[in-house]
């Protein structure tokens, strides 16, 4: 127990965490691994919980159950853990026993330090738990799988509940790539959460905290940092930002969104004698993102860019993924590429200043998660919880979720673009003037839902929509041209586009063909 006071004493060098860092998840995660890879890297012990259990006992973790049964088990299990948690300070790094979180006294101990969730999904946790167990830690309650996933779907919440940091369980390059994010977290403004972003191309930490980007916190340091915003954003919050090597921005609104604009900013940052060694940072809604992620895309084949996001569509999708590109008068984004950011600020409180209609667009991107993550992220549209903070990180964290599992749009990713065929269309044949991408996205999700067959859904849809003051119709457009419109839809491979349509919530599939006939009678239901 002394070795915790010991490491951190030892430990001043600026590098070691200004918190302690206690990882926590179910068996099986990897939280015994994790400590142990960050611990190394920092010149720093790893304390694990079950080991020390094992030697308080003399005997293994089965043996203790065997012997004296659970609630046993328990109390001694919180014993030691509120001890360690108690001594922990800057420079320790803790491995916690899965079921030690459900005391009252744990959870209280554990505020002050900084908790990371492994986040494993149960089919991994059980076969890591069952098929693999380490000999000195047998784990009792990994024998029956039913019980098992029950007892993964009881906790799941709680540690969701208690997690400052979430990461994938672990393999060594993880880790290695996570280190300096949970320095840096350890270190950041209270109350402030992470997300561990990965895909096939790169990783990058998403922070989310109240006034976070107005706090002088970067999730990266680099020499130079150049502004790209629109004039509105940048004249609300540039000057909170610190200092900065330089600016360009553009007009607001979709219409922008060009590569008349990319050349803009193109000509500024070779002004501003912008490298690879600099960093861009994107401030504002998704037509910022889009068309500074792709300017950091080209500029140079490639500079760092970390996006701030200004509106709750950016906030809860398009911040995030990689997806760059601008607009051409034919089709919407149908120039870009993909360019994963160095690390993404969400700050709530940007949404303050955010005009309502503004703030009504961004909930069809909600409704759309929803409907794509089904469970409790579905049930809390339907129950009509608030646009807080905590509906925000869930959607910021199913889309991650997907773009970790198909970073290039060739299978699975496929599904966030429900309502996005129609949606799309509409801003195109409208000039981009017309519909927030919200608005349209709204729509299209309404004739996704009528081809998907399910009219009380799309009932269901229409009136939460309604109530959050999105159209359900538009007036003065052809049907006929919306289709043809939707021909021009960067998706198309062949010769239809592909739809996107539900099956249930929490069942959305991409790769159905569309007739015209009922891709018709989906759109003019839709015009006035």
């Amino acid at each position: 127990m002394e070795q915790i006071v010991q490491q951190a004493a030892r430990q001043d060098d600026g590098t070691r965490p200004a918190r302690a860092l206690v990882f926590i998840g179910f068996m099986g995660a990897g939280k015994s691994t994790a400590a142990r890879l960050l611990a190394e890297q920092l010149d720093l012990e790893a304390v694990d919980s079950d080991r020390l259990l094992c030697e308080r006992f003399g005997h293994s973790v089965a043996e203790e159950f065997a012997q004296h049964g659970e609630a046993s088990f328990r109390a001694a299990e919180e014993e030691l853990v509120c001890e360690l948690l108690e001594r922990a300070g800057p420079g320790s790094v803790i491995a916690l026993g899965g079921g030690s979180v459900t005391s009252k006294r744990v959870r209280a101990a554990l505020e002050p330090h900084v908790t990371v969730l492994l986040d494993v999904e149960v089919q991994d946790a059980w076969a890591r738990a069952h098929k693999h167990p380490e000999t000195h830690l047998e784990r009792p309650l990994a024998s029956d799988k039913d019980a098992f996933t029950a007892l993964y779907t009881e906790r799941r919440r709680l540690y969701e509940g208690l997690a400052d940091a979430i990461l994938p369980p672990t393999p060594r390059q993880s880790i290695a790539a996570a280190n300096p994010a949970l320095l840096n977290l350890a270190g950041a403004p209270s109350h402030t959460k992470l997300l561990w972003a990965s895909a096939a191309s790169g990783s990058y930490p998403v922070f989310f905290g109240e006034g976070l980007a107005r706090s002088g916190f970067w999730p990266v340091r680099m020499a130079r940092r150049f502004l790209i915003s629109d004039e509105t954003v940048a004249g609300l919050y540039m000057q909170d930002l610190g200092e900065l090597h330089g600016s360009v921005t553009i007009q607001p609104g979709e219409q922008h969104k060009t590569l008349s604009s990319a050349e803009t900013v193109f000509s500024a940052l070779v002004r501003a004698g912008i490298t690879r060694a600099d960093q861009l940072v994107a401030l504002g809604g998704g037509v910022v993102g889009d068309l500074a992620g792709f300017c950091a895309a080209t500029y140079q084949r490639g500079v760092p860019v970390i996006h701030i996001p200004s509106t709750l569509v950016a906030q809860v999708d398009s911040a995030y993924g990689g997806k760059t590109g601008v607009d051409l008068p034919e089709a919407k984004n149908y120039v870009g590429a993909y360019h994963q950011p160095t690390g993404v600020i969400v700050d709530f409180s940007l949404l303050k200043t955010l005009p309502a209609p503004e703030l009504a667009a961004g909930y069809s991107e909600v409704l759309k998660t929803a409907l794509i993550a089904g469970g409790d992220l579905w049930e809390r549209i339907c129950a009509e919880d608030p646009l807080d903070e905590r509906m925000i990180h869930a959607c910021a964290r199913t889309k991650l979720a997907i773009v970790a599992e198909d970073e290039r749009d060739t299978g699975r990713r496929q599904v966030l673009n429900l309502g996005h065929t129609v949606g799309h269309a509409l801003e195109a044949l409208t000039g981009y003037r017309r519909l927030r991408h919200g608005e349209a996205v709204a729509l299209g999700l309404l004739a996704a839902l009528r081809l998907s067959g399910l009219s009380d859904l799309r009932q269901q849809v229409s009136d939460l929509l309604s109530a959050h003051g999105l159209p359900v119709t538009i007036a003065a457009v052809d049907p006929h041209a919306v289709i043809a419109a939707v021909a021009h839809d960067k998706k198309r491979t062949g010769e239809r586009v592909p739809f996107v349509l539900v099956e249930r919530p929490g069942d959305v599939r991409g790769g159905y063909q569309v007739g015209d006939r009922e891709l018709l009678h989906a759109i003019s239901e839709l015009i006035t």
